[in-house]
């Protein structure tokens, strides 16, 4: 690990995607940067574990190649996306039916028609998608807030494909089932599902954060490095004290607000279950969702079927995402008797090779949302993190973007 430097043009504390896009703008712009991280590697909330040969996120996590930020910064072709098939599989009683993107998925447009939900709601449900997703964004961002509940019902999705689909599948994107999100954020996240379609990097999510991390010049990221304080003209660390013109706080949401004096931000919390099975218990590509809700789990996927090099020629890796912090041995048991409903076979002999509790796996988005909050906190001292933006990669990305331009604009650089 290289020398802590004791002066830098701008300091950036933490290494996840927000911190790390921050540091790649600024280093384009010929600033000399020192990037500090607490932990053993970069990507924050966005890492991949190896385990045994297998790819495991912390977390289940995708990247949409229609997040906008995504397409400029990053170089999506070396990251070798594997992408989901557009659509989802639900299992209400003991059938499964199909909901899919007509255009990506045309042989399962007429399955559809069997899927839970009247065709009257269906119909709502393609014309909120075809709204927002065709429509100009600024509309979405600048329309009246209302929370996500009285947003669905007001579209006229009320019934049993709000129940059994859209109340589950957003579950495990928003990380709450109150419906409490902005329908601000809600829409721009279905105007990208609309535009894109997520997918999985080869190497695993962490994938991201490396490429930014190996673009920078050598010796840019100091890892194990924890800031104890920070202020707009230093940082000080448990590996010395760096000074700087303008410093940037780009950790996890608890840590900037202890570190910056932010006020407090809600978080959410997930529970990412992963099992190893001798056989798929599938071919397809897409989520699946329990249309009865019979159990802890808000969807489930073998994303070995998407992406092969998760299971490392090991079988196939199943990834299921339960709502809060349920690691623990009852819920696993609670998880595996829902997944013999979902895909229709014994559960019981596949292994349990990791279970990811992420008490603050995304920052709530509350209506009425501020899509663009201050990046500038006070003379030299800037922030950045999915906080300041979106709950999503393309949030984290573009504040980092923000907080650099900001820092350019403090130093008066071109």
């Amino acid at each position: 690990m290289s020398t802590l430097p004791r002066r830098a043009d701008v300091v950036v504390v933490g290494a996840g995607l927000a911190g790390l896009a921050a540091a790649t703008r600024l280093s384009r712009r010929g600033l000399d940067v020192a990037v500090i991280e607490a932990s053993d590697g970069v990507g924050g909330r966005a890492r991949t574990d190896h385990v045994d040969g297998l790819l495991l996120d912390r977390g289940f996590q995708l990247l949409n190649p229609a997040y906008p930020e995504a397409a400029r910064l990053l170089d999506l072709a070396a990251l070798d996306l594997q992408p989901f098939e557009g659509g989802v599989v639900v299992a209400p009683g003991g059938r499964r039916s199909v909901l899919a993107d007509p255009r990506r998925a045309p042989q399962h447009a007429i399955g559809a028609l069997t899927a839970p939900g009247s065709l009257r709601e269906k119909a709502a449900f393609a014309a909120w998608a075809v709204q927002v997703g065709f429509g100009r964004a600024r509309r979405i961002k600048t329309a009246p807030d209302e929370p996500l509940s009285v947003s669905l019902h007001r579209r006229g999705l009320t019934g049993r494909l709000r129940r059994s689909v859209v109340e589950p599948f957003l579950a495990g994107v928003l990380a709450e089932d109150g419906q409490e999100t902005s329908r601000r954020f809600v829409d721009l996240l279905i105007r990208s599902f609309v535009r894109g379609t997520p997918s999985l990097p080869a190497a695993g999510i962490g994938a991201m954060a490396e490429q930014l991390a190996a673009g920078l010049p050598a010796d840019t990221v100091h890892l194990g490095t924890r800031a104890a304080s920070v202020s707009g003209g230093s940082v000080t660390s448990d590996a010395g004290v760096v000074t700087a013109s303008a410093v940037v706080v780009a950790t996890d949401p608890r840590s900037a607000v202890a570190l910056a004096g932010l006020p407090t931000v809600v978080m959410r919390g997930l529970t990412t279950f992963y099992h190893l099975a001798d056989q798929a218990p599938t071919s397809s590509r897409m989520l699946h969702l329990d249309g009865d809700r019979r159990g802890p789990v808000l969807n489930t996927g073998v994303v070995s079927n998407v992406a092969p090099t998760y299971a490392g020629g090991r079988g196939a890796l199943i990834a299921s995402t339960v709502l809060g912090v349920r690691d623990d041995s009852q819920t696993e048991q609670a998880v595996r008797a829902q997944l013999r409903l979902v895909y229709g076979v014994d559960p019981r002999p596949w292994q349990l090779v990791a279970a990811y509790p992420l008490p603050d796996a995304l920052p709530a988005m509350l209506p009425p949302l501020d899509l663009r909050r201050p990046v500038a906190l006070r003379d030299g001292l800037f922030v950045a993190g999915d906080h300041r933006d979106t709950a999503s990669i393309q949030g984290a990305l573009v504040s980092g973007r923000r907080a650099a331009d900001a820092v350019l604009a403090h130093l008066h650089r071109p």
